[in-house]
């Protein structure tokens, strides 16, 4: 097996972002950003540990300049080569020893060029200069500099100076705000852990929402806030309105919620897809018109805080893990309301992949491939037979028990795979093998009367 645990023969997907050298314990980011200049200046303070002798430390950064480097208190001189900063060390770092980096850095941020096109860093249509960071999967180097794995995840802290009148949000509780005659210094905690491409920060002017809701697994209440552009208060609100009973709703089907808190935010500009950033997940103005419209959406990106967020990938090849188990939510947040059951969303999904043709195997359908609605609809789909397979009781315990057993951690296929069977008397593997594996769609099972859940 190769050091990052994933066989030879399957090479990591985006293998030039990230390094197996070291494992990341926290971040600690200070930023001061001029939306007048679009400047960020910036210094973080990591605290990680080597996974084996290090001689050279690699990092991940785009575009922006480093202008001090400190290694265990001791300056050296920064390189770069493309993205990567590389720092050489005054003396090696033996294996399982923990080391600090802190680094001083800024310039004018800007999404990264992926193969999804511009991703990270952006400004938003704020009149005011207002900013937002939706990093999947590979952004997260647009605005700070990260050891950009998923598996890789960290405690994170974030003191954002902003002039006075604007925001800053990020992940995470807020513990202080702090203002000056001329600034504004927003602090926030989470200790997560998470991975680099999660974290996000919004800017800007925004108007607030406080919400409360019950965690139905623990009966621990939680305090949601959400923010939008004041334009669009109103539909926002109704549009966002059922967040409290959907996280009483979640908490019973997937067992406790993982974070201290959630919210959403609405940023002013047009995004092709929301954002499960966690703890912060991002919407745009087009996802918001006062009907409701895009209200599963709202579910997905929730339900992405078990799943996807807490329960993390080991690779981005697993990222049906994510995303089907998101859109499945969907699914089931609908037949909660009453609208679609979600046997009738899975068989109309069914005959939509049948037509799309073979060719894609989810639980590894290629690096260029992992957005590909087929991940997400057979991803949702062979949840949707495992659920008729196992009856709706022995279902819902596997899925609770999936994320109580693996909270926090970095999962893959073959782990969810081994999970689910031994929540069954008779072996599903083959089900689920021929679901994430096969190119040719396999038939869902014959539908069960009396199996939603309310």
């Amino acid at each position: 097996m190769a050091t990052d645990g994933l066989p030879k023969t399957a090479p990591r997907y985006f293998a030039g972002h990230g390094s197996y050298d070291h494992r990341t314990l926290a971040y600690d980011l200070h930023l001061a950003y001029d939306p007048a200049a679009g400047r960020l200046e910036g210094r973080v303070h990591i605290r990680a540990v080597a996974e084996r002798t290090l001689r050279q430390i690699r990092l991940d950064l785009a575009k922006l300049s480093v202008h001090e480097a400190l290694v265990d208190g001791a300056a050296v001189r920064p390189g770069r080569k493309g993205h990567k900063l590389l720092l050489s060390v005054p003396r090696p770092i033996p294996a399982d020893t923990s080391f600090t980096l802190e680094i001083g850095y800024g310039g004018r941020p800007g999404p990264v060029r992926t193969p999804f096109g511009q991703i990270g860093w952006d400004r938003t249509g704020d009149a005011h200069g207002g900013t937002m960071v939706a990093a999947q999967p590979l952004g997260a180097p647009s605005w700070f500099p990260c050891n950009d794995r998923p598996d890789d995840k960290a405690e994170f802290t974030f003191r954002v100076t902003v002039p006075r009148g604007h925001q800053a949000l990020a992940n995470g509780a807020l513990l202080e705000r702090r203002t000056s005659d001329t600034t504004e210094c927003w602090t926030y905690h989470h200790g997560g852990p998470m991975a680099p491409y999660l974290a996000a920060l919004y800017t800007g002017r925004f108007a607030h929402e406080t919400w409360q809701a019950t965690d139905s697994a623990t009966g621990r209440p939680v305090t949601g806030r959400n923010a939008y552009p004041v334009h669009l208060s109103g539909q926002a609100r109704h549009d966002l309105g059922r967040q409290p009973e959907m996280f009483e709703t979640f908490t019973r089907w997937f067992g406790p919620y993982p974070f201290e808190t959630y919210g959403a935010v609405v940023v002013d500009a047009d995004l092709d897809q929301p954002v499960e950033n966690q703890t912060a997940s991002v919407f745009g103005r087009n996802h918001i018109d006062g009907e409701r419209t895009w209200e599963t959406l709202v579910a997905h990106e929730l339900v992405h805080q078990w799943y996807g967020n807490s329960v993390g990938l080991r690779d981005w090849r697993d990222i049906w893990l994510n995303e089907g188990f998101a859109t499945y939510g969907e699914w089931l947040w609908s037949e909660h309301i009453g609208e679609d059951s979600a046997d009738t969303i899975a068989r109309a999904a069914w005959h939509t992949l049948a037509r799309q043709g073979t060719g894609l195997r989810i639980a590894d359908p290629g690096p260029d491939r992992i957005f590909d609605d087929r991940v997400y609809n057979r991803g949702a789909c062979t949840l949707h037979a495992l659920r008729l397979t196992m009856g709706d009781d022995r279902f819902f315990a596997m899925l609770r028990g999936w994320h109580h057993a693996h909270r926090g951690e970095s999962v893959d296929t073959a782990a969810f795979i081994a999970h689910a069977d031994r929540a069954m008397p008779r072996a599903v593997e083959p089900l689920l093998r021929a679901w994430l594996y096969d190119t040719c769609l396999p038939p869902l099972p014959p539908p069960e009367p009396g199996n939603a859940r309310s």
